[in-house]
């Protein structure tokens, strides 16, 4: 513990902390009640020495107002970085994100609960239920990002093992445990999972990665490689043309949507998609698209809504997956 002289030091802190914790727009605290907080910090004060103290956090930029009630003033912090709707927010995204860990999100609510005063973070702790949301088993997916992060801005390759679930809920590392040796170009959050955007040495071409499937990340010193696959490449449109991330070629697709489709379509693509009418009951749009079995997974959930019409490869792709489903189901 620390000498008394010591925490008198401290003063200013003490005091700072103690404003930020007790007091918020609604909740205010006294003089007599700051000079008994801070006595149990082990600061002595007196009331003059506390004026000066809080003009001086006043001036490095906190907003400590003083309002007179009854015959005494009582202190509070007006404004703080975060308002509570803000923080409501960040709890709820962190909460209710399958990327975050259960565990993790605990320890992140608990740090935003910190930026608020004492009454304000009650309301933070709250549940916030998704249908079907399941939390990452992952826990060093947080450190992954972080060193593909560091990877990024001194331009090196990294090293990882990369691995599937099997059937009995093992993982099993791809390549049969050999290193993955890629040039990492971008970080991309997709269907509420990250992935990692780089160049395969090997095959020459640009591969995507599961983050929370790599394990081992290392740094190497050798530089990166692919430069020119990521020249003038805008990740936020490359990303857009890929469900699931999937590697795949991009190709030019038309769809034919009926006209309460309009929302689905621009909800997925965007305002800036093409909609052009074909007749009364109907638009046409075409999209750059990578022909996953996600995306013909897509067009298939909207029933009769939506349908591929060109190219032709598309069509046929689209009527052997049905086919192959009828065959399934008998």
């Amino acid at each position: 513990m620390a000498a008394a002289g010591e925490n008198q030091k401290l003063k200013l802190l003490y005091l700072y902390d103690i404003l930020k914790e007790r007091t918020d727009e609604y909740h205010a605290i006294s003089m007599s009640e700051i000079i008994e907080a801070l006595d149990a910090c082990g600061v002595s004060a007196e009331r003059k020495s506390i004026y000066t103290d809080i003009q001086a956090l006043n001036v490095y930029g906190a907003d400590i107002v003083g309002e007179k009630v009854g015959k005494g003033y009582q202190y509070r912090v007006a404004s703080r970085d975060f308002e509570m709707p803000e923080l409501k927010l960040l709890v709820d995204s962190v909460q209710s994100s399958k990327f975050i860990t259960g565990r993790k999100s605990k320890d992140l609510i608990r740090k935003l609960e910190g930026l608020a005063s004492r009454y304000e973070a009650r309301e933070l702790d709250r549940q916030v239920v998704v249908a079907g949301r399941i939390k990452t088993m992952n826990e060093s997916i947080y450190y992954n990002v972080d060193a593909i992060h560091r990877a990024i801005a001194d331009d090196v390759k990294i090293r990882f093992k990369y691995f599937r679930w099997t059937e009995k809920k093992d993982q099993e590392l791809r390549r049969d445990g050999a290193d993955y040796v890629v040039s990492p170009w971008g970080l991309v959050w997709d269907d509420e999972n990250y992935y990692l955007i780089g160049y395969d040495d090997e095959r020459e071409e640009i591969r995507h990665y599961r983050v929370d499937k790599m394990k081992s990340i290392r740094l190497t010193d050798q530089k990166r490689e692919g430069r020119s696959a990521f020249a003038g490449k805008d990740m936020a449109t490359y990303t857009e043309k890929r469900f699931g991330m999937y590697d795949g070629e991009l190709i030019k697709v038309a769809l034919l949507c009926k006209n309460d489709m309009a929302g689905v379509i621009i909800d997925r693509f965007g305002k800036d998609v093409p909609m052009i009418k074909i007749d009364q009951d109907h638009f046409e749009t075409r999209v750059d698209m990578a022909l996953s079995p996600l995306f013909l997974g897509w067009v298939a959930s909207m029933g009769d809504g939506i349908k591929i019409v060109e190219p032709a490869s598309a069509v046929e792709k689209m009527r052997s997956m049905i086919d192959d489903l009828k065959e399934l189901y008998g």
